[in-house]
């Protein structure tokens, strides 16, 4: 229903609990290399624990490849520095959330990228740099799928 894009993640965790609730939520995986980080990675297969085969990941080895093969109508990037709240968009099916690395976020360049149809942020106390990767991601895709009544879920 919504595919989530990790561009060039650090951290084996993080993207280990975004296979996760790729798969407990139906989303999609993207992860844009190059990664920090080896699939095989114990703290990446620790964190997804038994969900791996569960979800659909796909790896890209650059940008260009990612938008080739998603051909996304609308790109939700999120950042510190959104014009807008996660809570503000009315997500279709297929958006594209994405997110970039845990130390830096993403570039400028990145986020001068024709594909991203709006900078969202998600709503922190001041003076604080940002949220953990894996948490943004959850916070994103539940919000969309809140907004279409949690389809195909068990309620």
């Amino acid at each position: 229903m919504f595919r989530i894009l990790f561009h060039s993640p650090e951290i084996p965790g993080n993207t280990g609990n975004a296979i996760r609730l790729a798969a407990i939520t139906g989303a999609e995986l993207h992860l844009v290399e190059p990664l920090g980080f080896s699939l095989e990675d114990s703290k990446l297969r620790r964190a997804g624990l038994d969900y791996h085969d569960l979800a659909v990941l796909h790896v890209h080895a650059n940008l260009q490849d990612a938008w080739d093969a998603l051909k996304p109508e609308r790109v939700y990037a999120f950042t510190s520095d959104g014009d807008t709240t996660h809570t503000d968009i009315e997500y279709r099916a297929g958006d594209v959330l994405m997110f970039g690395r845990e130390s830096v976020g993403l570039s400028d360049e990145v986020k001068k990228d024709p594909h991203i149809t709006a900078r969202v942020r998600i709503p922190m106390l001041p003076s604080l740099r940002s949220l953990n990767l894996a948490n943004s991601a959850s916070i994103a895709v539940y919000e969309a799928w809140r907004q279409h009544g949690f389809a195909g879920a068990q309620l």
